[in-house]
């Protein structure tokens, strides 16, 4: 009886034991961060500066009147070609025509009056010469002769300013264009006083327009005459149209505290497919790497649980200091590839491999600081991690290029296409690095159903 005891107690603290450990295992499971990677690219990448703008003909000129009147004919409309010098309108010349007669007869009435002057001087000159006539009357003589030549004068201003109006009351065009636009109708009165009233709009060639497009200040340091830009239109979807930067000019526009810097693109339009004021959405090319290794941008921000700052990795700070936000691999994570005697990060040459400097940044070329000037702004080495079997990782140090925001191109002996890198964790222990950005690639690829 006691040995059956004996065995029954044996049993139950085995049973008790293999709980213990299947409770345990679950747990360690339950716990271990589970990871979130994307695979390795191969590819091009092209960063670019969105903006939107309006596209307008290279020259414009707005035609108006110099004179008030009724119009009285027209002789071009909307879309009509037109020569320099053709007539577009035409105003009622009537009381023109009436000014410049009455000028003219002021005109012949000074003349009149100056031939007049002219007799009554060269009558006392002689008489006195022969003491006849006294100074006096002499000196009103000529001074009647100067009055009279004096109005003359006026006559004459006032009779071609009065031709030159009713010259002005026919409107010709000053290029050759086509009208895109006409203000007034046959009748209208204009009125011109203090400014000339607009009649029509001439763009001197559809053929070649511009693109004035509006840039944030934030990106218009990236943006330089020359630079390729390409646009789109919502009259033409599924066309692709193409410019170059011709001037950035320096007069800011604030709206609602937010500054911007007029960029305008000069555009060839054979087809006269674009039209003045449409609305584009532009794209000004500032970078492009061809056959980049990529990887996603979140993949250099991760950092597993528990990772303490790098040490070897220096970001350009002030002082030469490390920049914050650099890390160093923690407890859980494996050496990287090819770590060396010389601290974390540090390559080795391999053999019949000479050591080198780091390699530069994909696609972007980045000054380097003088003696005693500002910190060099060439990238940094940084570091992504690889998903191995069990969900260990190991540490690549990678040297980032070209970004666009989502994928980064990246230089690195120990990375190759079709590698898997951690962009994310989820489950327990996450060390807050659990989000889910739908947006990233990979982003809902192991996600939480």
């Amino acid at each position: 009886m006691r040995s059956k005891r004996w065995i029954f107690f044996v049993l139950v603290l085995a049973l008790a034991a293999v709980a213990v450990a299947l409770l345990s295992g679950w747990r360690g499971r339950a716990s271990a961060p589970a990871y979130r990677s994307a695979e390795v690219q191969r590819g091009d990448l092209r960063v670019a500066v969105s903006a939107t703008g309006t596209l307008n003909p290279v020259t414009t000129v707005q035609v108006g009147s110099q004179i008030s009147g009724t119009i009285a004919a027209l002789h071009a409309d909307f879309n009509s070609k037109v020569r320099e010098g053709a007539i577009l309108a035409e105003l009622d010349p009537t009381f023109l025509r009436a000014q410049v007669a009455q000028n003219e007869a002021d005109l012949e009435r000074a003349l009149v009056a100056l031939r007049q002057a002219e007799r009554d001087l060269a009558r006392l000159t002689p008489l006195r010469a022969e003491g006849l006539a006294s100074q006096a009357d002499l000196d009103a003589a000529e001074t009647a002769l100067d009055a009279a030549r004096a109005s003359v004068k006026g006559a004459e201003a006032a009779l071609a300013r009065a031709e030159t109006n009713l010259r002005y009351a026919t409107i010709r065009s000053p290029i050759d264009g086509i009208v895109i636009s006409r203000s007034v109708d046959v009748g209208q009165t204009v009125a011109a006083s203090l400014a000339a009233p607009e009649l029509f709009s001439i763009a001197n060639d559809l053929k070649r327009m511009q693109l004035e497009a509006w840039v944030d200040e934030a990106d218009i340091g990236r943006v330089a005459v020359g630079q390729p830009a390409t646009f789109t239109v919502d009259a033409f979807p599924e066309l692709t149209f193409r410019g170059a930067v011709g001037q950035i000019r320096l007069a800011p526009r604030s709206e609602q505290n937010v500054v911007s810097y007029t960029v305008v693109v000069r555009v060839d339009n054979p087809e006269e497919k674009l039209m003045p004021g449409m609305t584009a959405n532009v794209s000004f090319v500032v970078g492009e790497a061809r056959g980049a290794l990529k990887v996603p941008t979140a993949a250099l921000r991760f950092r597993p649980p528990g990772a303490a700052p790098e040490r070897g990795v220096r970001q350009a700070g002030p002082g030469g200091a490390p920049a914050r936000g650099a890390r160093q691999p923690g407890p859980g994570a494996a050496p990287e590839r090819g770590a060396g005697p010389g601290g974390p990060g540090a390559a080795v040459a391999g053999p019949g491999e000479a050591a080198g400097p780091s390699a530069a940044a994909v696609g972007r070329e980045e000054p380097a600081s003088g003696p005693g000037g500002p910190a060099s702004r060439q990238p940094q080495p940084g570091g992504v991690y690889l998903l191995g079997p069990g969900g260990s990782l190991r540490r690549v140090t990678v040297t980032p290029g070209l970004s666009d925001g989502m994928m980064t191109a990246v230089v690195s002996d120990s990375l190759a296409e079709g590698d898997r890198v951690v962009i994310g964790s989820i489950g327990g222990g996450n060390g807050g690095q659990g989000t889910v950005n739908p947006f990233a690639p990979g982003g809902m690829r192991g996600g939480r159903r």
